[in-house]
């Protein structure tokens, strides 16, 4: 059967993990092992290298305390000093008799050697020779001049040899004795194992004898570190040193207190590891088997573990995911997608659910919705309604917006729905809603108990919504208050309740807190027309000349006065259609075009449905009168400016002419006010400011481009003498002619 990617996961991590303590638990083991047999190898060598010690050291004691013993003999003297030759026999048979008995404490075949120096013979290994005079300078030289001590061992070609100055108390030495111990003997005597490496050090850290087995293994300088550190030791002890390739080689020694040598055995690994061959192969078994155990253990936990992962695949088998062989990955990317889809159907209904909401209060107000679907709605947007619940409608209307376009009076209902929001608690309200491109709306909930002060809080709320409307956003709002009511349902006569409260604004002016209550008693009457005609007279004349001060002196008291008389809506509405009558009169009679203009179209509709005081007033200011008046101030203003541009045509040609604005006016047929006021107003100077100034500039150029003089220049520019015209130049340039046209000439 396929297995999946868990189960491999699974399995894998298992068994790496037994694996690894396996491993890890054998290791410690091998290794504790190791420790123990190599303990046990090293005390076994040490013990070998100190009995080695003893023995040698047992022999050499026998070897140098007989000839120390035989050189104090009288006969040893004698011997010594006797000329020895062949037919000497007895004397011969007498020292060889001691050689032997010697021979037979010490080793077995050891050579022993006696030299007289005096009387120039040899006897070694029973023969006797005769010395030369070069062989007995030789043996000076060798033993005796440059030895500091009378007994000492040196190592030979052969082996080790004993030399023995006699006699040992004197100075003069007459005779030496020798004992050479060859390699084969030490060899024999000293490799109690095969393959045992054995070295002899003497005192000083110089090798006296290796065993053949370890001839090669060890340099002087690998011995001489081992000497420092026996010396500096215990008498037994171990000693490391670094091998060839950085490897470690341990040292056993033993360290002689007679003679100070030093005995050195090498821990052999191939003798660890034969003794560890068992354990080895024991525990490669014991692995073995406990692997093909775990091997099978992982296998069944990675199938129990890896069940509820094919239980949870096949239960998410209908996911739009695709089926992978990892199921953790399959069901996380399952469940992810899911969790995704739940997120965005939640993210969807709570973006919808405003909306939603909003729908529903607008379908409570327009009274859109059965019982049964109110009541569901209520519940469903979590609203606080029981059986002692009452409800008032508030409606809020804009007094005035600035000067802006209409899509800023939507901004601005939005602005304050947001208020309202903000301002009135949210368990004590319905979502407040924009009813429709003039109103604002919101349902308040109160509880019956609380009936007493239900108008109090009212107020509080409106009064604040007003305040924050004026600071935030810079507009006045106007509010409208329905009876309290109990059924939801009549939401929709409340509704017109308040939108009738807010008829009454005309008349309270703007910023109003209107409850039904209060407007609902007042009588009916007649409507009485009143208009103000004088008023508007005096307007028509001020558009006539178009004066925007006298405009503005005569505008505001007029629809101060149609808002007083009107205490009737309908009053204000029949003294609206007149006026703007009126004013479309008045301007076929001027010549210009507002009203009748296709932008000012539906002026009607617009001042019969604004219901609020100062946007009517906005609306017949900024947008027919003041246009009126700039039309008419424009085309006289055309008029005015010919007149000017005459005036200053003729100070250009005839500057150097006796000119006055009466000859001039003369000249156009106006009077010399008319056209001194026009001027000054046309090039905010006068006529003989005007005058004065282009003749100055002609008298700059002349300065310049000619060499007339300043008298020529004045009696040609009109001036009665030159000190006058130095007077004007100085006062407008700040300097005198001559030094005006001193600068200009020099740059």
């Amino acid at each position: 059967m396929r297995k999946s990617k868990t189960f491999y996961n699974v399995f894998i991590s298992i068994l790496v993990l037994s694996i690894g303590l396996v491993v890890g638990f054998g290791s410690y083991i091998y290794m504790s092992t190791t420790r123990s047999v190599a303990e046990r190898v090293g005390e076994s060598r040490q013990s070998l290298i100190t009995q080695i010690r003893n023995t040698l050291e047992q022999k050499i004691q026998t070897i140098e305390y007989a000839f120390y013993t035989y050189s104090t003999t009288k006969s040893f003297h004698e011997v010594i000093n006797s000329p020895l030759t062949e037919r000497d026999f007895e004397a011969y048979r007498e020292l060889n008799t001691q050689l032997n008995y010697i021979a037979t404490m010490g080793l077995e075949g050891v050579q022993y050697s006696l030299i007289s120096l005096k009387q120039n013979w040899r006897i070694s290994n029973g023969s006797l020779s005769q010395l030369s005079s070069e062989d007995r300078e030789e043996l000076y030289e060798q033993y005796i001049d440059k030895a500091s001590r009378g007994l000492y061992w040196v190592k030979t070609d052969d082996g080790i040899r004993f030399v023995h100055t006699l006699p040992v108390s004197s100075k003069d030495k007459q005779a030496v004795a020798l004992s050479d111990i060859s390699l084969q003997t030490l060899n024999h005597t000293l490799q109690t194992k095969p393959d045992t490496s054995v070295y002899i050090l003497n005192k000083e850290g110089e090798l006296l004898y290796a065993a053949e087995t370890a001839s090669e293994m060890l340099s002087p300088q690998q011995l001489r570190l081992i000497s420092q550190q026996a010396e500096s030791g215990t008498q037994t002890g171990k000693a490391t040193i670094e091998g060839k390739a950085g490897s470690s080689i341990m040292a056993l020694y033993a360290k002689s207190d007679y003679n100070n040598w030093t005995y050195v055995t090498l821990l052999d690994q191939k003798e660890v590891s034969k003794a560890l061959a068992a354990t080895r192969y024991g525990l490669i078994i014991m692995g073995i088997v406990i692997t093909l155990l775990m091997v099978m253990l992982a296998y069944v936990l990675s199938v129990y573990l890896t069940r509820p992962f094919r239980k949870i695949q096949s239960s998410l088998a209908m996911s739009p995911e695709p089926m992978l062989r990892d199921e953790v990955d399959w069901i996380i990317r399952s469940i992810d997608s899911i969790v995704s889809e739940k997120e965005s159907l939640e993210h969807l209904i709570e973006l919808e659910k405003p909306k939603l909401e909003t729908q529903f209060v607008l379908n409570l107000l327009q009274n859109r919705l059965t019982r049964e679907e109110a009541g569901k709605g209520l519940e469903r947007f979590g609203y606080p309604v029981t059986d002692s619940t009452l409800f008032v409608t508030m409606l809020i209307q804009l007094d005035s917006y600035g000067e802006g376009q209409p899509p800023s009076k939507d901004v601005l209902l939005l602005a304050v729905n947001n208020l309202v929001q903000e301002i009135v608690p949210e368990l004590g309200r319905m979502l407040p809603v924009v009813l429709n491109e003039r109103t604002q709306a919101t349902v308040l909930l109160f509880e019956k108990e609380d009936a007493a002060d239900l108008r109090k809080q009212i107020l509080q709320h409106a009064k604040r919504i007003i305040r924050s409307a004026r600071e935030y956003l810079s507009t006045s709002v106007s509010i409208g208050i329905s009876v309290p009511y109990e059924d939801a349902l009549s939401s929709r006569e409340a509704c017109e309740m308040s939108l009738e409260a807010l008829y009454q604004r005309l008349n309270l002016g703007k910023e109003s807190i209107i409850f039904y209550e209060d407007i609902s008693t007042g009588i009916s009457g007649p409507i009485l027309l009143h208009y103000p005609t004088e008023l508007e007279a005096r307007l028509f004349d001020s558009i006539r000349l178009g004066d925007e001060q006298e405009v503005a002196r005569s505008l505001y008291p007029l629809l101060a006065d149609m808002m007083k008389h009107s205490l009737n809506p309908m009053n204000l509405e029949v003294t609206l259609i007149r006026f703007v009558n009126n004013l479309i009169q008045l301007e076929q009679l001027i010549g210009v075009e507002v009203l009748l203009t296709p932008s000012n179209a539906n002026l009607y509709h617009r001042l019969l449905d604004t219901r609020n005081p100062e946007e009517i007033e906005r609306m017949l200011v900024h947008e027919v009168i003041y246009p009126m008046v700039r039309s008419v101030k424009e085309k006289t203003n055309q008029q005015f400016r010919s007149i000017a541009d005459k005036i200053a045509a003729i100070i250009r040609s005839e500057y150097d002419q006796e000119l006055s604005l009466e000859a001039i006016s003369e000249r156009l047929h106006y009077s010399p006010n008319y056209l001194s006021s026009i001027f000054r107003k046309e090039y905010g100077t006068t006529f003989s400011e005007y005058l004065m100034h282009y003749r100055l500039e002609i008298a700059k150029k002349w300065l310049v481009d000619t060499d007339m003089t300043i008298k020529d220049m004045a009696e040609k520019l009109c001036y009665q003498n030159s000190q006058n015209f130095i007077r004007s130049f100085r006062k407008k340039e700040h300097v005198t002619p001559g030094a005006y046209r001193k600068m200009k000439l020099e740059r």
